[in-house]
Order: C-alpha cells, then structure tokens, then sequence
C-alpha cells in the first residue's frame, strides 16, 4: 500500500509505503518529479507538481524503505522503479509529493486568516468558491480543516477570481476535498456569490 502523509489534503504529503504491515518512508536522495508521479498517479492524484526532500511535510516513524528510487514515470506502481533497499539516510530526509489533484484553502478579506472570502487552490489556480451549495456544515468542514474552530457567520462577497469550486458535504468530513465538488463547472454557480465564513477561532 501507498500513502501521502503530513500533508492538506490526500494528494499531498510524506511519501509511505507498507511492507510487511509496517509503514515506513522514502529517502529524498535522487528524489525528483518522475518518482512523485508515480506516486501521485498510483493514487488517483493526478501528476506531480512538486516532489519536495528534507521532511517538508514533517518527519515519518519506522522503517526506511527505500532510497536511490529511480522511477522513469511510465511506471504503474512505486516498488516497480528501481531503488536501493539499504539506505544512509535519517527521517530528515524522507521524500514527499504534492499532486495535481491537491486541494488547499484560505480565507481572504476578513480580519484574520479565520474569516473572510473563501478560496480554494486547485490545479495550480485560486478560485472563489460559489456559495449556491454553501452551507452550515461546509463552512464547519472548512473552520475545523483551517484549524480556526466552527463556523459563526457566512458572509456572501462578489467572486473576484477566475476560478470557481463548488463544495457539498453530506456529513463533517475531515476536509472539503472529502466532500463531493466541482471545479469551473458554470451551472452550480450560475448567478451566485462567492462563499464567506467568520469562524470563531484566530488565525494569523
């Protein structure tokens, strides 16, 4: 099995695989974008954006699994690229991927990063959320994922960037990219307002 760990979303993070029933991490030495599209293609994530080293995405636990890997991209599956099964490395150097399909979020406009305009990163643009499916329990997804508490308000504000993502959460999903969504689809937004929320935490 295959996972991206540490990161916003599931298509970003600490690159893990499991052996044995053990999770263990990848070394960053010759760790480059062939390799992490493998790893983003394997998982459904798209292709790979950035293939950051050094532990970006914080240090892993067990096992070092592999180094050297030398994927030339075509390859279905990471154990399938060539690689070193003994290493010289610490978990300081555990590699990491982010994906096309990588979702983040902030909120612009308001008094702090816990209020404001809502505005999703998505294959390699910020887009305005449409507020046509905005309600309780999105904003609530979307404060608790920001780490800014629950939702108080909703706030509606003009749409001011060329993107647009619509989000509809049937129950309190970890994140909004867990919840069913659309990108640059015009029927869900048609006449609508960029989505807002002020939660009840501070943010910097």
């Amino acid at each position: 099995a295959l996972r991206l760990a540490g990161g916003r979303s599931r298509c970003e993070g600490r690159v893990e695989l499991e052996q044995e029933g053990t999770w263990g991490t990848v070394c960053d030495d010759g760790w480059d974008i062939p390799d992490a599209d493998v790893v983003c293609r394997q998982l459904g994530c798209g292709r790979a954006v950035r293939a950051p080293g050094g532990a970006a995405f914080g240090r892993g636990h067990g096992p070092i699994l592999r180094d050297e890997v030398g994927c030339e991209g075509h390859e279905r599956h990471l154990w399938e690229c060539p690689a070193a099964l003994e290493h010289d490395c610490s978990h300081k150097e555990d590699a990491g991927a982010v994906c096309s399909e990588h979702q983040e979020w902030r909120l612009s406009g308001g008094r702090d990063g816990c209020a404001g305009r809502v505005e999703g990163f998505f294959r390699g643009i910020w887009s305005t959320v449409c507020n046509s499916t905005w309600y309780e329990l999105e904003a609530m997804v979307l404060c608790r994922t920001l780490g800014c508490g629950n939702a108080l308000q909703r706030p509606s504000f003009g749409h001011t960037l060329p993107g647009k993502m619509v989000y509809l959460c049937g129950s309190l999903q970890p994140s909004l990219a867990q919840c069913l969504w659309a990108f640059n689809k015009s029927a869900p937004c048609y006449q609508s307002w960029a989505a807002g929320v002020i939660c009840n935490g501070t943010g910097s």
